[in-house]
């Protein structure tokens, strides 16, 4: 059968690739609110993709965006697996800097470049469209799948928790499958089994009552922006290791073969460098640069802002400065303990002549890393070197999927995560890109795993 299925997907090719163009000409941005008819039109779409093969499909509602569940019911065996995805996409920012208009997606040079082509649209057809080419052939999947297709990913998916809790009898499962990572490289396809946690920070220092003059003033009082960089320069030291206590306290370390695993991964880092535009790498000593990615937590600056920002000279004394600062943590750390222990840190290292004040953005989140000796992972990898003729690498991912740990917590089940886009695929960025090759890459090895995870 599974030949059969392979030889729709092939023969519907090009239809494939314009119903993806069709997709990705929905304006679905969800945190844009004169963009709500056209992202409830992007949740329409995926029902009635669904409806055209003959899978159930509801749209729920939520206080915001809707979201799309599905059930193509019971399968040969008794496996379930539940397939997550999101039909929004981000805002476009600088129009300027697309070659050609986002929602009017245009192939070039094998590529489709439009908004939410790799992040997550073109990701998530493959797996509708794989059960199509099922649902066509064998007018049933091999095993059953569910799927949960939100609007709101692309704002930190507010009621996602939610509705998964009032839901989580009907969307009990065995594995969750989810395509919104990368490949390795161009070449190397990859299953992605892990993510970094989460805890973003917001330290707000001053000073006097207003700017004032640095000349009259300067020398005898405490200046804000001084005071932030000393709090700042004092949470690393000359090894690049964070300095607050108990930071790497609970760090749990690769196994040795975890780490061998890694090592063996084809990774240049001069075209790394280059690929990024810097004049050389930087991480904490004794570990290599993928394992600082992926395997060992990181402190950065994400923003800085305030005293005099204008052309040319001013000479005060800010009355306000404030960073964004966040830190990145891996299995066992505790967001909540290390959140603790940051603002200890940084009310110890402030001078006495300013005041901080310190804000946690968001919901900390921890760190996600799935079993890969699971039948499902070994479904995912031998479905992927089929799919992409060439065997896939494990890898971890350096980035935060904060509905991991939830999926886990609620429903008991672990994630696999199979990306079919390129790293560099600009997502959230301008001219965001989807390889044609790999989006049907991408829907073979969905339509494999459904039969490997069947064959089980």
């Amino acid at each position: 059968m599974i030949d059969q299925v392979m030889a729709y997907i092939d023969e519907h090719r090009d239809e494939f690739t314009a119903r993806l163009l069709e997709f990705l000409r929905i304006k679905s941005i969800s945190t844009d609110a004169t963009c709500k008819d056209e992202t409830r039109q992007g949740a329409e779409w995926v029902r009635t993709q669904f409806e055209r093969c003959g899978i159930g499909c509801d749209i729920v509602p939520t206080p915001r965006h809707p979201c799309v569940l599905a059930d193509s019911g019971s399968g040969s065996n008794g496996t379930t697996v539940l397939l997550y995805g999101h039909y929004d996409v981000q805002p476009i920012i600088d129009l300027s800097l697309w070659k050609s208009p986002p929602f009017e997606p245009e192939i070039r040079d094998g590529r489709v470049f439009a908004r939410g082509s790799a992040d997550d649209k073109g990701q998530v057809l493959t797996h509708m469209l794989a059960a199509e080419a099922w649902m066509k052939v064998a007018q049933r999947l091999p095993v059953r799948v569910k799927y949960l297709i939100e609007g709101e990913e692309e704002i930190g998916s507010p009621n996602l928790a939610d509705l998964i809790r009032e839901e989580s009898d009907r969307l009990a499962c065995d594995y969750i499958v989810i395509s919104d990572t990368a490949k390795l490289d161009e070449n190397t396809p990859a299953i992605t089994y892990g993510t970094k946690g989460l805890v973003y920070k917001e330290i707000t220092v001053t000073g006097p009552a207003n700017d004032v003059h640095s000349g009259s003033f300067g020398g005898t009082i405490g200046n804000p922006g001084n005071a932030l960089c000393k709090i700042i320069t004092s949470l690393k030291d000359s090894r690049n290791r964070v300095t607050i206590p108990g930071f790497y306290k609970d760090v749990r370390k690769p196994a040795p073969d975890e780490r061998q695993r890694l090592s063996r991964l084809k990774f240049n880092e001069k075209r790394y460098a280059k690929s990024l535009g810097v004049p050389a790498l930087e991480g904490e000593a004794g570990y290599s640069t993928i394992e600082r990615r992926w395997v060992r937590p990181t402190l950065d600056v994400n923003g800085l802002f305030g005293g005099y920002q204008g052309p040319g000279s001013s000479t005060i004394i800010p009355a306000k400065v404030a960073a964004k600062v966040s830190m990145r943590l891996v299995p066992d750390q505790d967001p909540e303990k290390i959140s603790n222990a940051f603002d200890k840190a940084v009310l110890a290292a402030a001078p006495k002549s300013v005041r901080v004040q310190i804000q946690t953005h968001g919901t900390n989140c921890s760190a996600y890393v799935a079993p890969t000796d699971t039948d499902g992972m070994r479904a995912a990898l031998l479905a992927v070197q089929k799919g992409f003729n060439k065997r896939p690498v494990l890898i971890r991912e350096g980035g935060t999927l904060p509905i991991l740990p939830m999926f886990k917590k609620v429903l008991g089940a672990d994630s696999i995560m199979m990306g079919f886009c390129l790293p560099n695929c600009n997502a959230h960025g301008p001219n965001e890109f989807f390889d044609v090759s790999d989006f049907h890459a991408g829907i073979r090895s969905a339509a494999y795993f459904l039969h490997e995870l069947a064959s089980r």
